[in-house]
């Protein structure tokens, strides 16, 4: 595989998910990071002035989710049958969509202590919870998402919701199935790896 470059700001954001294929994956991955105040500037840079970009030979791909279908299926992580792809899909697209809501509130003006209350009371029990009601229950008679391994949907959900027990530590009181499949996914020796390893950011 050509050598690859991922440019995005230092923090996990929408491209953690990436890096998290990639390190599950194998997949060599050159991670350039740059700060919010250097954006400006480093934007002139940039083909299509956005971030995630993952610079590829010749090509710049943009879209955090087409560069992560991307890299799960180089590293063997989409599953085989279409209909399965399909739903990773999906669900990768009703996650990206909840840490959207989320972002909103974290890049606004307003207060700590307001982003928290807005957190905890609105987007947590109104966005996250009901996520949690089926995913949970889905998981409760099986190993992974999709099929009979691994997918990098797993690997997606893993990450959302150890963001979300970040936030609340106790968000997994009545899901005991996603406490244990995001633990058991974390606990993947090169996932675990990274986790240890990786650059310290707010998120």
């Amino acid at each position: 595989m050509a050598d690859m470059k991922l440019v995005y700001f230092n923090a996990r954001g929408i491209a953690e998910i990436i890096r998290w294929i990639c390190k599950q994956a194998d997949i060599p991955l050159k991670d350039e990071r740059f700060e919010t105040e250097e954006w400006d500037e480093k934007k002139k840079t940039i083909p299509g002035g956005k971030v995630p970009v993952l610079l590829v030979k010749e090509y710049a791909l943009p879209q955090s989710l087409a560069i992560a279908r991307f890299v799960a299926k180089k590293g063997g992580l989409v599953p085989e049958n279409d209909l399965e792809a399909a739903f990773v899909d999906a669900l990768a697209d009703t996650l990206y969509e909840a840490k959207n809501e989320f972002y909103k509130t974290a890049m606004s003006e307003k207060s700590d202590e307001d982003k928290q209350k807005i957190w905890k009371e609105e987007w947590l029990p109104k966005t996250v919870v009901p996520i949690m009601d089926k995913l949970d229950k889905r998981l409760k008679d099986r190993e992974w998402y999709v099929s009979d391994k691994m997918t990098w949907g797993d690997l997606a959900m893993a990450l959302f919701f150890g963001d979300v027990k970040e936030l609340q530590t106790d968000a997994f009181k009545n899901h005991a199935a996603i406490a244990a499949h995001t633990a058991k996914v974390q606990a993947l020796p090169k996932i675990k790896s990274w986790l240890q390893t990786r650059p310290v950011t707010k998120f």
